[in-house]
């Protein structure tokens, strides 16, 4: 028996989240039902990130045991002939017996992209947000900065969470504009449900005006999710990856 721990990158359009739910397809249902065909055995995969429905991700982690003999560096160039178009495994290798993808110290990256133009751009529509009122960048990386370090999320994460703290730390976030894209890249310890999706929202205040930058301080303070921004759609969010510490 080996422990085999996969990246995976997929285009979350077409999926009902990562996890496994009753009568929907999920990138786990598929990658369970396709290793097991692979590898003759019943697979159950266990993920890092239970991405939400289309959330699309360059780097999400998960581990499976097996009694194949398939070397694990392999199984990617098996599993990618495989599986569909809209999911793939960038790398697949060995890890030690009792390795968790989600019990380890690690930092993790989200991307949220927002279109910011007069008009929708159709080839944007699937990986962006997309708004024509025109966004101040710099006050949007001013609002950013009050985030930065360990503070309680509560504020920016959905009522239905459902966690034992919602103290998180944040490492980095920046906020790039290239052309008419807007990059909000953030770095963490981990994350609520939607709080990436809420502190966007909450950037994007700031970025209109409706909110002054230093506000955000107050907004954490008030550990009430009435007072952040909009949970913007799952479409402009992209899972960029781990980094195991």
């Amino acid at each position: 028996m080996k422990r085999v721990m996969l990246k995976v990158a997929y285009d979350g359009t077409d999926y009902h989240g990562w996890q496994i739910q009753p009568n929907v397809v999920t990138v786990e249902s598929v990658l369970n039902e396709t290793l097991s065909g692979l590898l003759k055995e019943e697979i159950k995969v266990i993920g890092a990130s239970r991405t939400d429905t289309g959330v699309h991700a360059l780097g999400n982690i998960a581990v499976f045991d097996t009694n194949a003999r398939i070397p694990a560096d392999k199984i990617s160039y098996a599993l990618n002939q495989r599986l569909p178009e809209d999911i793939r495994i960038q790398l697949s290798k060995e890890v030690a017996p009792d390795f968790h993808p989600r019990h380890q110290n690690s930092k993790k990256t989200y991307e949220y992209k927002i279109l910011n133009c007069a008009f929708p751009v159709p080839v944007y529509r699937l990986y962006s947000y997309f708004t024509y009122v025109k966004l101040d960048v710099e006050k949007m990386r001013q609002a950013a900065s009050y985030l930065v370090g360990e503070h309680d999320f509560k504020s920016f994460c959905s009522t239905k969470t459902v966690a034992e703290t919602t103290v998180r730390t944040i490492y980095d976030i920046r906020v790039e504009k290239s052309g008419e894209l807007i990059c909000v890249r953030v770095t963490g310890s981990g994350f609520l449900y939607n709080m990436v999706r809420i502190i966007v929202g909450t950037l994007m205040e700031a970025g209109k005006g409706s909110i002054a930058p230093e506000q955000m301080t107050d907004i954490l303070e008030a550990c009430n999710r009435e007072h952040a921004g909009p949970t913007l759609p799952a479409c402009g969010l992209t899972l960029i990856g781990y980094e195991y510490l």
